[in-house]
């Protein structure tokens, strides 16, 4: 079991994610290339980072200062409660309106809006779901 975001547990969510043909072809259509971070709320910086390119991941692993066009936080017990339980659009909202999930980097409202890039940003939080997480600092 892997610390959520170590370099492990970023290595195996990458290997999820490509191995999802629909993410990849969904984010490959709509020419989505980016570098994500994620982290705790009050972290300075990311603890993990995937870079995507035409949807597929070609990076993964700990945060080493790289440009981030997303950055993603909340605190460890949100970020439990949507991997166990689930991460949907009903919890989108609420969560962004009581700064649950923050972007530090990334304007959620441009995602949301497309629906190819959408289903992939509801659907990595099912891949992360799959991953057998310790859920510590």
């Amino acid at each position: 079991m892997a610390r959520l975001f170590s370099d492990e547990w970023m290595k195996s969510f990458a290997k999820q994610w490509n191995a999802d043909s629909e993410m990849i072809k969904n984010l490959s259509e709509a020419g989505f290339s980016s570098t994500i971070g994620f982290g705790c709320s009050g972290d300075t910086q990311p603890v993990g980072v995937v870079e995507v390119r035409d949807g597929e991941v070609i990076y993964a692993g700990e945060f080493n200062g790289q440009a981030l066009d997303w950055d993603m936080r909340a605190d460890v017990e949100a970020w439990k409660e949507w991997l166990t339980e689930g991460f949907g659009f009903d919890k989108l909202g609420v969560s962004i309106a009581t700064g649950r999930l923050s972007f530090v980097e990334g304007d959620y409202r441009q995602m949301i809006r497309h629906p190819n890039m959408a289903k992939p940003f509801l659907r990595h939080f099912e891949l992360m779901g799959n991953l057998k997480t310790e859920f510590a600092r």
